[in-house]
C-alpha cells in the first residue's frame, strides 16, 4: 500500500489529514504499515477475532513479555509512536525551554484542541486540556456556585477523589450530600435511573454521575438521568474517566452540563493528560480551579492557567488520537467487548466462580470482575501475580468485593488463556 493509499485510508477512518501520523509512517514503521494494510483488506467483524491482527497491534506497544497486564483500568500503556513523540518533544524543549516550550509547542494547543473536539464530537470552544480526570472534575466541583443547604446527589460507588472533593465543600460550606448506594451488578436500567432521580428534591442543585464505574465496569444510563435533572433545573456533572475512547459516544450526547476524563486510560495518551468539557452557556458561571485573569469569562481557556506544564505530554496526545483512529473506535469497542466475553464465559462455567459485572454490552465493555468462593479477594489477585505473573487488582469498596480484570487492545486471547488456566488451577486447589 503506497503513501497515497494510506492517506486515503486514514481519511476514511476519520483522521482527516493526520500529518503527524503519516510522518511516523514515512520513517518506515513496518508494524503500522501491516496494521493499516490488514484494516483495508478485512471487515470489522472479521478483525474482531483475528488474533494475527491484534498481535500486530501488540507489537506497536512495548508491553512486558513476562507479565500479563490485566489491570488497564487505572492507566494504560502508550503505543510506541506516543512514547517516541513525548521523547522527541521533550528533547526539543530542553534545547531552549523558554523558546521551544512557549513559542513553538504552546502554539500546538489550538490544533490539538480541534483534534480532541473532533474525537469528542463537540466544539473546540467547549474543551480545556487538563492533566487528568481529577483536575478536570475538581475544576467543576469547586467551581460551581452553591449555597449552604443546597443538595448534591452522588453515589457511594463514585471515584474517591470526587467523593472527597464534594466532602470538602460539605465541610467548608455546609452543602448537603445526598448519598445513594447502587446494588451492582445490574441490567435493570430503570433501577439505575430511579436510584438517582428519586433522590432529587426541590433543594437539589447538582447530580454527580459516574458514566462507567471504575470499580466493576457497570455502565450507568447517564443520558436519561441528565435529561431528567435538566427538567428540574439540576446541573449534571459527568465523570467519564473510564468511558472516553472505550465505548463510542459523543460527549454532548450524554446531555451533561459538565464532563471530565483522563486521556491516559483508554485513549492510551501520555501519563498525566485529560480534558474538561463545559456546555457553552455554563462556562462563564463556572469558576476555574487555578486563578484566571477573568474568572467569569466565557472562554474555556480560562481553565488552563496551570503555569509551567509538560508540553511534551500535552502535544503527544495528538499521536494517541491518531493511533485510536487507526484502530477505529467501533472496532476497538467490539474487540474489548469480545475479550470480556471470552474470559467471563469460560470462568462462569467453573464451580465456585461468580462474575460480578453484567455481560450485556449495554451495561459493560472491557472491565469485568469475578470472585472465587471461599477465597479473599486480595488473596486471589496476589496469587495470580505471584504464581502466574498475571496482574489484576482486588477491589474492596463499599458493597463491591471482587477481582477486576481489564484487558486492552494489545491483549491477546493467548494472554487470557494463561489467566483462565490460572484461575482453573486455583479453583481446583480449593476443592
Amino acid at each position: 500500500m503506497n503513501i497515497a493509499s494510506r492517506r486515503n485510508f486514514l481519511v476514511k477512518l476519520g483522521a482527516v489529514g493526520s500529518l503527524s501520523f503519516l510522518s511516523n509512517l514515512s520513517r518506515g514503521n513496518n508494524q503500522i504499515d501491516s496494521i493499516i494494510s490488514a484494516k483495508a483488506e478485512k471487515s470489522e467483524d472479521e478483525l474482531v477475532t483475528d488474533e494475527t491482527f491484534w498481535y500486530q497491534i501488540k507489537m506497536a506497544f512495548s508491553v512486558s513479555p513476562t507479565l500479563i497486564n490485566l489491570n488497564n483500568g487505572g492507566v494504560s500503556p502508550q503505543p510506541k509512536v506516543v512514547q517516541d513523540a513525548v521523547e522527541r518533544y521533550n528533547k526539543l524543549s530542553n534545547e531552549t525551554p523558554s523558546f521551544y516550550m512557549w513559542r513553538t509547542l504552546d502554539d500546538g494547543r489550538e490544533p490539538l484542541r480541534r483534534k480532541l473536539a473532533e474525537l469528542a464530537g463537540c466544539s473546540p470552544d467547549n474543551l480545556a486540556i487538563m492533566r487528568n480526570s481529577s483536575e478536570a472534575l475538581e475544576n467543576i466541583i469547586f467551581g460551581i456556585t452553591l449555597q449552604r443547604g443546597d443538595e448534591v446527589v452522588l453515589s457511594k460507588q463514585d471515584y474517591p477523589n470526587m467523593i472527597n472533593a464534594w466532602k470538602q465543600r460539605e465541610h467548608r460550606e455546609g452543602i448537603v450530600l445526598k448519598w445513594i448506594s447502587l446494588d451492582l451488578p445490574t441490567t435493570d436500567e430503570d433501577y439505575l435511573y430511579r436510584s438517582y432521580t428519586q433522590a432529587f428534591t426541590n433543594k437539589t442543585k447538582v447530580v454527580h454521575i459516574t458514566h462507567l464505574i471504575n470499580w466493576c465496569g457497570q455502565i450507568v444510563p447517564t443520558q436519561k438521568i441528565a435529561i431528567e435533572a435538566r427538567s428540574k433545573g439540576i446541573l449534571s456533572v459527568i465523570d467519564g474517566a473510564h468511558s472516553f475512547a472505550h465505548i463510542e459516544y459523543n460527549i454532548p450526547d450524554l446531555e451533561g452540563d459538565f464532563y471530565g476524563t483522563s486521556l491516559h486510560k483508554w485513549l492510551c495518551a501520555p501519563f498525566g493528560s485529560g480534558l474538561l468539557y463545559v456546555k457553552k452557556d455554563k462556562i462563564s458561571s463556572l469558576y476555574p480551579l487555578m486563578a484566571a485573569g477573568d474568572p467569569v469569562s466565557s472562554d474555556i481557556r480560562k481553565f488552563e492557567n496551570l503555569g509551567t506544564r509538560s508540553f511534551a505530554i500535552e502535544q503527544a496526545i495528538g499521536q494517541a488520537i491518531d493511533f485510536h483512529y487507526m484502530i477505529g473506535g467501533s472496532l476497538k469497542q467490539k474487540r474489548l467487548e469480545y475479550l470480556k466475553q471470552y474470559w467471563c464465559n469460560k470462568l462462569k462455567k467453573l464451580n465456585g466462580v461468580s462474575i460480578h459485572t453484567p455481560l450485556d454490552p449495554k451495561f459493560s465493555c472491557a472491565i469485568a470482575n469475578f470472585k472465587i468462593a471461599n477465597m479473599e479477594t486480595h488473596a486471589i489477585s496476589s496469587e495470580l501475580l505471584s504464581k502466574y505473573k498475571v496482574h489484576t487488582v482486588s477491589i474492596v469498596w463499599d458493597n463491591i468485593d471482587s477481582v477486576r480484570v481489564t484487558p486492552n487492545v494489545y491483549t491477546t486471547t493467548r494472554d487470557l488463556d494463561v489467566f483462565i488456566q490460572a484461575v482453573e488451577k486455583m479453583v481446583a486447589s480449593k476443592s
